[in-house]
């Protein structure tokens, strides 16, 4: 399941998280061998909402001017148990494989894509996800409010069934 189909569901119910997506593309060649994706800690710092970044990579391709080389790309970042691993996703060349699609290959922040060989270049493209959630100070006041529509709900008198007539 992927991120999206959890955070929309939660969205829906409770009106707490939100999710925001951003386009995501890094290119990789012989002179730019690697590309770090993080969070931006200032912007979490101004803003009284936890933020949790999401990298969720789509696609790798070739670019234009690519050689008839195997050009492999590798991500780095935390595995469930907090240790950093690094796992190749891609394995291109421009005869007979130039592009793979990943679909919704998701990683927590912070990550790190790398030309693992090959010069490239190597177009990495995706999604930059945020998902916000307010401060526990602003979660009381949301909870009030749900509590007034919850009162309000309860003076609905129920619709009776119509009586069936007897012959």
């Amino acid at each position: 399941m992927s991120l999206n189909d959890d955070e929309s569901s939660e969205v829906g119910m409770s009106g707490q998280t939100k999710l925001e997506s951003f386009l995501f593309s890094c290119e990789l060649s012989s002179k730019v061998p690697f590309y770090t994706f993080q969070a931006d800690e200032e912007e979490e710092d101004e803003e009284e909402l936890e933020l949790e970044h999401f990298l969720e990579l789509r696609t790798v391709c070739l670019g234009e001017g690519a050689k008839e080389e195997s050009n492999v790309v590798e991500v780095t970042a935390m595995n469930h148990q907090g240790k950093t691993i690094s796992v190749p996703i891609a394995n291109l060349h421009i005869s007979c494989l130039p592009m793979v699609s990943l679909g919704e290959f998701e990683l927590k922040a912070p990550v790190t894509i790398r030309l693992r060989s090959g010069s490239g270049p190597v177009t990495v493209s995706g999604l930059h996800l945020i998902a916000s959630q307010a401060a526990d100070c602003d979660l009381s006041e949301d909870d009030d409010e749900d509590d007034d529509d919850e009162e309000e709900e309860e003076e609905i008198t129920p619709i009776k069934p119509a009586k069936k007539k007897q012959k």
